[in-house]
Parts: structure tokens; C-alpha cells; sequence
């Protein structure tokens, strides 16, 4: 027995070092690490139990050729020769004839990793002038919003938590996606900080919370500006602050002043009284802290919400103080460029919202898309509008190559399937987004029958396909080392991670806003209306976009995260059918009983599945988890088929919170 240290770089703020223990080269358990202080020796279940993803039935461990009907899920098996023979040809017939653009690389989060995307995928696809896909499915608007006002100024340390007297939690769910916040929260109410939650559920964290919010979805913009709108009526907004430290701060007051607190808690579904609580609380204690997650974002008016959401420390003056500020993402701070890093040509060809990856599979022309290549990624069960997509890669003439780990709902699609190495069987570099970690992910178990890495993968077919080049990095090492090479801190991270395997900033994991960090801003100041942002924005930022709901489709459907799956990912382990859940008081109003089975649908799709009635949603809300694969519902439909594929204000994000629904018995 041999106990091997690695890191997590799974879609998770939290960056979890790792502890392995192998056996003959085989995974025997995994646990926590010390390296990441953060994370502090504990992982979440999901990670201790991920041996049933790489040694499970439905791991990929040789390539497959298609022999059946699309999606029958019928192949045979081929060598690596053969299949990389055969991408090689497409991909070289697609582009000779209609041109690089009819190629789509279809890639998403996958393991986070920084050198399994970006790194030799980008030199391929950039050489071959494919269709650029723009990856907006999450954290775009927030990404813009926080860009646009901060320059994503690094936040403040979880650790330091407790020092505040108020902590925000908006739009996040820590018990599910990112467990060490909350014994840190833990600490923080017991040294007296108030915690006030905005959800429109009653997550575990808003149970002991002293004020949750259970916030109509969509409506977060609204409650935001009321709050700002309170703050500068009664002189509770610090304008010394303001006028030194801000830009746009005018703009902001008058855009937020129709927003009384009557007039935003009608809408936001609340009472005057706890917006106006709310609005003290947070305006009258120091420090307070907003933790902005990114459930807010994901509906029309995602990416003013967030920006009102991060503005609101400006406006009362939080900063300056441990304690206080805001934290949302943290992953930019490292000024890590993958595709810069490895030489990737700039982006110059027709680019694609992901979230219209069902429309661009079958009406994108001049040229059509021929080939589609996913990796990273499990389209039909992370993308809106899912019956489009369904279509889409039944076409008979899309020749679809999924490189995967696990035969997932997409790969069943495929021409030819590639298996791929996890995070345990190849070397990464993982950056913890809640957290100030750094760390080298090493390979630390045999590989699972023939699976191979996306750098070993993306290089080869360059070669085959005839553009790689001399001087390209012939491995995952060598993009590390160029990656590095372009941060502002090179030689104290390489030493750093050389070392002990970890490392963090100059200015150490618990900075101070405005006093060890400022805005990465040109003027270093806080944008309130980026310019940028509000040209671009649809009725330029914080004009509230009216609810999509109908008579006809009354309800908003939530398809929240769960503590079973990262995004899609593990969801093969997980073969139990998933309810909608449901106020209790909406269930009577349609004569359903618990468990009973419903039709959930809408003009994009249906999904059939049992009920459960439960006071944990406010009335007039429903919620199907995401992530779920076609096993988790009765008729193989999740709850991405009754999401538009329409884009946020800022940025492009999905609005997957805006499906309004009806449910009835099926």
C-alpha cells in the first residue's frame, strides 16, 4: 500500500488536496490533504467515493466505432489507430470541402484542469479555423459583471469570514457545491456574525440562517437596487467612498431610484418589512461580506443582478476592513492563459453560444456543421433546450467523436468514441476559485484500460491532420512550464508548487480588499456602470427584463445543483428516479398527492417523474435537480428540456431559471 498526494480540480470554489491510497497501482480509497488549507484533511463524498466513476461499468477503456442507429449506443471496438485514422480523415474532409468552420468542438468544464482545455484542443481546432464555441453555460454573466466592476479583483478569504458581523449568501448553496464554507460560517455565527440568506429555497445554510430571503427567481436585480435605493435615502451609503474610490456611482442612484421597497417587494414576492431589515443589517454592520454565488445569473437578468449584487459593498463603504468585501471567483487571479501559453491562434472564425448548440446543429449554414467533436463535456445533459440538441446529433450526416470517460447520454451519439484519462491518471494543474490554491495534479493510478489524456489525444491529431509544428509543447510538462512561465509571479509559483505541491499568491490566501488588493481596473477603481457593459447589455445594465411566465405556464422551474453530482458529472453512479419538487400548497391546487407521477412540460418539451410535496420551495416555484441523465426520469427527458435556449442581459449565460411550467398528474 503506497499513499499518494494529488489535487482535486473538479468544477468546486474548494480545490481539495488529496490523499491516495494504491495498491498495485490500483485506487484503494481517497481522502483529504493538508497542502490546500482550505480544505483542511476532508473532501466531499463525491471525490471519496470516485473510484465507482473510474473502475465503474460504464467507464470507456478502448475506442468504439458506431454500428448501430444513432444514439442505440451500439459500437464495436477498434484500435487507436483505426479511430484517430478515421477523426483524422473527417476532420481533414470537412475542412478541405466546406471549410474549418463546419468542425464544432463541443468541450465545457470537464475536470477544470488548466491543461485539458485550451492547451493542444486549441492549437487544433484554432489551425483548422473551426467554429469558435463561446463556452456561456456558467459564471459568464457573473464573470462579466465582476470584470466589468472590478477587474476580478481577488476576494475576500473564506477563512476571514469570521470576522464579519454580516455575511450575504446569494445565489449559492455551499452544502451542495462547496462544502468547507460551511463549517467556516459555522465559526462565523459563533463569534456573532449575522447571516442572511437570498434564495428562493430553503437550502440547509438558510435553515440556520437569521434572515432568509426566499426571493421570487429572476426578481435578484430588483431586491439589489431596492436595497441600494434605501442605503442612499437614508444616509446609509458611504459617498466619501463613492466620489474617491468609484466610477459611475450617479448613474447607479438614478437607475436604482424607482425601486422602492414597496415596489421591489411586490415583485420579489416578500414583505416591505424584510427588505427593510435586511437593508440595515447589512448597511449597519462592518464588516459585511457578500458570498455571490452564480444562481443569480442564470435567468434574463443575470448579469445586471450580479453586477448590483457586487456593487452594493461600494455603495456602503465595506471594504478596507477583514472581514468585509465580496468573494465570488477567484480563478483569474493566478493570470494563467492556457491558450496563449501553448501558442494557439487568435479566434477569427464564426463564434457560438453554446447555449444555441441545438439551432447551430441544425440550421447553421454557409457551411453547415459536419463534425462534432465533444470533449470536456456532456451536451444533453448540461445544455438548454435539450430536444434540440437530441436532433441535432441524430442527424445521419453529423459526424459526432466523443472523447470521454464514461458512456454518458451524449456518447451514445457518437461515430467514434475515444476513452479519456480521469484527473487521477494524468498531470494537471488545478486553481481553486473559492480558495488561494495552486496546486499540481499528478497522476497517481494506472491507466484504466486504453484510456489516454486530451494532450496526448490533441497532439497526435495535429500530426495527422498535418498542422503541428515544431516548436508546439509535446506533452502536459511542457504547456505547465510555459503556462507558468506567463504569470506575473512565475518563479515563486514554480518554486512553490516544485516544492510542496500547492501554492499561493505574493500577497498570502487572506487579502483585504482596498488594502492588499485593489480593482485590476485601469484606473483601479470600481466600475459601477462599466461602459462596455452597458452598451452591450439589452436595455442597457440594471433595466429589470420582465418574467417570461404565462397562464398558461405559471410556474418557474429551478434546476438547482445537488450533493450527488458536479455539474453532469458521476451521474452514471446515480440510477434512482429524481421528483420535481413542489410547494405543498401548489400541489393541492392541482389535486396531486406525494409521489405521484406528473407531466411537467412547456412549448420546448415534457418530462415525466414522481412529485414531492415539500415547504422547503416557496409557492409558485418547482425545482428538478441538474445534472441528470436520461436514467433519472421516467421518460429520459431532464430538466434541461424545458429550458430556453435565450441569453442573459450581460454576457451570454443561459437562463435556465427562466423555465415557467405546468405540472399535472401523467
Amino acid at each position: 500500500m503506497e499513499v499518494r498526494t494529488t489535487a482535486c480540480p473538479l468544477d468546486c470554489p474548494d480545490g481539495c488536496t488529496l490523499e491516495v491510497k494504491v495498491e498495485g497501482g490500483k485506487l484503494v480509497s481517497i481522502d483529504g490533504g493538508n497542502a490546500n488549507p482550505l480544505t483542511a484533511g476532508f473532501i466531499c463524498s463525491k471525490v471519496r467515493d470516485f473510484g465507482g466513476h473510474v473502475y465503474g461499468r460504464a467507464r470507456l477503456s478502448h475506442p468504439a466505432v458506431r454500428t448501430g442507429p444513432k444514439g442505440s449506443g451500439e459500437f464495436r471496438r477498434a484500435s487507436w489507430d483505426e479511430a484517430l485514422d478515421l477523426v483524422a480523415k473527417e476532420l481533414t474532409r470537412v475542412r478541405d470541402g466546406s471549410g474549418g468552420e463546419g468542425i464544432l468542438p463541443l468541450s465545457y468544464g470537464g475536470s477544470n484542469g488548466k491543461l485539458t482545455q485550451d492547451g493542444h484542443d486549441a492549437l487544433l481546432f484554432g489551425r483548422l479555423g473551426a467554429t469558435v464555441l463561446e463556452r456561456t453555460v456558467c459564471a459568464v454573466a457573473t464573470g462579466a459583471a465582476a470584470e466589468g466592476l472590478y477587474g476580478k479583483m481577488a476576494g475576500v478569504a473564506f477563512d476571514d469570514y469570521e470576522h464579519a458581523k454580516c455575511v450575504v449568501l446569494w445565489g449559492a448553496n455551499p452544502s451542495s457545491t462547496g462544502i468547507h464554507f460551511v463549517p467556516l460560517m459555522k465559526r462565523a455565527q459563533a463569534a456573532g456574525a449575522k447571516l442572511v440568506v437570498v434564495d428562493p429555497r430553503r437550502i440547509p445554510l438558510a435553515k440556520k440562517a437569521d434572515l432568509h430571503v426566499p426571493i421570487r427567481p429572476g426578481t435578484d436585480l430588483v431586491l439589489a437596487l431596492a436595497l441600494m435605493r434605501y442605503a442612499f435615502e437614508n444616509d446609509l451609503a458611504d459617498r466619501d467612498f463613492l466620489r474617491e474610490h468609484t466610477t459611475g456611482w450617479e448613474t447607479l442612484e438614478a437607475r436604482a431610484a424607482e425601486w422602492t421597497v414597496e415596489r421591489a417587494a411586490e415583485l420579489c414576492g416578500l414583505e416591505p418589512s424584510m427588505i427593510e431589515t435586511f437593508a440595515r443589517l447589512y448597511a449597519e454592520s462592518s464588516p459585511s461580506v457578500v458570498r455571490c454565488g452564480w444562481g443569480l445569473e442564470r435567468n434574463r437578468n443575470g448579469g445586471s443582478a450580479a453586477a448590483a449584487v457586487l456593487g452594493l459593498p461600494a455603495v456602503l463603504g465595506h471594504f478596507g476592513v477583514r472581514g468585509g468585501g465580496y468573494t465570488m471567483s477567484n480563478s483569474s487571479i493566478w493570470g494563467l492563459d492556457s491558450a496563449a501559453a501553448i501558442g494557439a491562434p487568435p479566434e477569427t472564425t464564426r463564434r457560438l453560444n453554446m447555449n444555441r448548440t441545438g439551432r447551430a446543429l441544425l440550421e447553421y449554414r454557409d457551411p453547415p456543421i459536419e463534425l462534432a467533436f465533444v470533449y470536456n463535456h456532456n451536451p444533453l445533459a448540461t445544455l438548454p433546450n435539450q430536444e434540440l440538441v437530441r436532433k441535432g446529433l441524430e442527424r445521419e450526416d453529423l459526424f459526432t467523436v466523443v472523447f470521454e470517460q464514461v458512456m454518458t447520454d451524449t456518447a451514445r451519439y457518437a461515430d467514434v468514441l475515444l476513452p479519456a484519462t480521469t484527473f487521477l491518471e494524468h498531470e494537471d494543474l488545478g486553481t481553486a476559485y473559492g480558495g488561494y490554491a495552486l496546486q499540481d495534479v499528478h497522476p497517481v493510478i494506472d491507466r484504466v484500460g486504453e484510456a489516454r489524456s486530451n494532450a496526448e489525444v490533441f497532439a497526435e491529431l495535429c500530426e495527422r491532420v498535418g498542422v503541428a509544428r515544431p516548436e508546439d509543447a509535446r506533452n502536459e510538462r511542457e504547456h505547465r512550464e510555459r503556462l507558468l512561465a506567463g504569470t506575473p509571479w512565475s518563479d515563486g509559483l514554480r518554486s512553490a508548487l516544485d516544492e510542496g505541491g500547492a501554492a499561493e499568491p505574493p500577497y498570502g490566501n487572506r487579502p483585504v480588499q482596498f488594502a492588499d488588493v485593489f480593482p485590476n481596473t485601469p484606473d483601479s477603481k470600481v466600475h459601477l456602470v462599466p461602459e462596455d457593459l452597458d452598451e452591450a447589455s439589452a436595455k442597457g445594465m440594471y433595466v429589470y427584463l420582465e418574467d417570461p411566465g404565462s397562464e398558461t405556464f405559471p410556474l418557474a422551474l429551478l434546476s438547482p445543483s445537488n450533493s450527488r453530482t458536479i455539474s453532469s458529472t458521476l451521474g452514471q453512479l446515480h440510477d434512482h428516479e429524481e421528483p420535481l419538487f413542489m410547494h405543498p400548497a401548489d400541489a393541492a391546487q392541482r389535486g396531486l398527492t406525494d409521489g405521484e407521477l406528473v407531466r411537467v412540460w412547456n412549448t420546448l418539451g415534457e418530462v415525466l417523474c414522481p412529485v414531492s410535496a415539500t415547504e422547503e420551495l416557496r409557492p409558485g416555484v418547482v425545482a428538478l435537480a441538474k445534472g441528470l441523465w436520461s436514467h433519472n426520469t421516467r421518460n429520459g427527458r431532464t430538466a434541461n428540456a424545458l429550458a430556453p435556449d435565450t441569453v442573459s442581459d450581460v454576457g451570454g449565460s443561459a437562463c435556465f431559471n427562466d423555465a415557467r411550467v405546468q405540472v399535472a398528474r401523467a
